[in-house]
């Protein structure tokens, strides 16, 4: 079944795309959450005309999330966690404190949008991704180290 998504959904779409999904998902997940509508011919041509009049929005929003990925350019993190003696991490590192960190350096960054590959439970280097826009993401390399 093809549905209208409202928002953007994690590995499946971003907002006011048209996707296909198993019927199950659609019907038991998506739309009674208000994630998504059924992409009937008269939804799709609402959504046409709303696209059309939003784009020049569209285009201001996508050269906002250009220009904090300029602003991110180069930036690295040190985040302190917790340790046994063998560089194990007590719990591991997650995506909020990845943007705490960001937001001690001054950049408010919403912990959704940022996504870590692999679990951090050890001491080392990492990469973030942050997905400011579905056309813009930059990779944010952290260092783990043991307080």
């Amino acid at each position: 079944m093809q549905v209208i998504l409202k928002e953007d959904v994690v590995n499946l779409g971003y907002k006011d795309d048209v996707v296909t999904v198993k019927d199950g998902y659609g019907r038991n997940y998506l739309i009674p959450q208000g994630k998504a509508v059924i992409a009937s011919p008269s939804a799709k041509k609402v959504l046409a005309e709303n696209l059309k009049q939003r784009a020049h929005k569209l285009e201001k929003i996508k050269t906002d999330a250009e220009e904090t990925a300029a602003k991110l350019e180069g930036v690295s993190l040190t985040i302190g966690a917790k340790t046994s003696s063998t560089g194990t991490i007590f719990g591991s590192v997650t995506n909020i404190q990845v943007a705490e960190a960001l937001e001690k350096l001054g950049y408010t960054i919403d912990r959704k949008i940022i996504y870590i590959k692999d679990p951090v439970k050890e001491v080392g280097n990492y990469k973030a991704q942050i997905k400011l826009h579905k056309e813009v993401s930059i990779e944010i390399p952290f260092e783990v180290v043991s307080e």
